[in-house]
C-alpha cells in the first residue's frame, strides 16, 4: 500500500499561494542585485595610487610671478590627478585630468582644472591674470579663489612635490590601467 504522505493533495489556494511567493521572491532578487553592485561595486582592476611625474615647459625657478602653467595627465598609461581638496562640483579624491602650475606672490601652487561649479574645464586668462570657465561665467583670481560666480568654492589643489629635476614635477595622480 502507498505511503499516505505521497498521496496528499495540495489545495489550488496552497499551490496559487507557493507560486506568487516564488514569482515575488525571484522579482526582487532580479531587481535588487543591479542596486546591490551599484552600491558595492567591484574594485577596479589595475588601478595604482601613485605619483605622476609632470615635465614642465618652464622650470620651477624660472616660472614669472602671476604666471600659470597648463599640465597634464600622461596618457601612456592613462592617469588622472587626484584632488586634495574642493567644494561644490570638485570633492577631495574626486580626478582631473588636467591643471595649472601656478606662481603668484613667490609661492608655487597647482591647481586643477575643473571649476568648482559643474566641473567644466577653465582656461587662464593672461591678461587679466584670472581662470575662466567658458561654461557659465566663473571666474578665480590666480590664488585659486573665487573671483565671480556662480562658482562659490575656489579650485581645488593638487598635492604635488619637485621632481628629480628643475622643470619636473610630481603630482599626486592615480594610473588607471587602461
Amino acid at each position: 500500500m502507498a505511503d499516505a504522505s505521497a498521496l496528499r493533495r495540495y489545495s489550488r489556494r496552497t499551490f496559487l499561494g507557493w507560486w506568487l511567493a516564488s514569482l515575488l521572491t525571484a522579482t526582487v532578487v532580479a531587481g535588487g542585485l543591479p542596486i546591490l553592485v551599484y552600491l558595492w561595486p567591484a574594485a577596479p582592476s589595475g588601478q595604482k595610487k601613485k605619483p605622476l611625474a609632470i615635465a614642465l615647459d618652464t622650470p620651477l625657478d624660472q616660472l614669472e610671478d602671476n604666471s600659470a602653467t597648463r599640465i597634464l595627465t600622461p596618457t601612456s598609461p592613462n592617469a588622472a590627478f587626484v584632488m586634495a581638496d574642493g567644494g561644490g562640483d570638485n570633492a577631495p579624491g574626486d580626478l582631473a585630468f588636467g591643471g595649472f602650475v601656478v606662481k603668484a606672490g613667490g609661492k608655487v601652487e597647482v591647481f586643477a582644472q575643473n571649476c568648482s561649479h559643474l566641473g567644466c574645464s577653465v582656461a587662464f586668462n593672461t591678461d587679466a591674470k584670472t581662470f575662466d570657465c567658458p561654461c557659465h561665467g566663473s571666474r578665480f583670481h590666480i590664488d585659486g579663489t573665487v573671483l565671480r560666480g556662480p562658482a562659490a568654492y575656489p579650485l581645488s589643489h593638487l598635492t604635488w612635490k619637485k621632481g628629480d629635476s628643475p622643470n619636473q614635477i610630481q603630482v599626486e595622480g592615480l594610473e588607471l590601467g587602461f
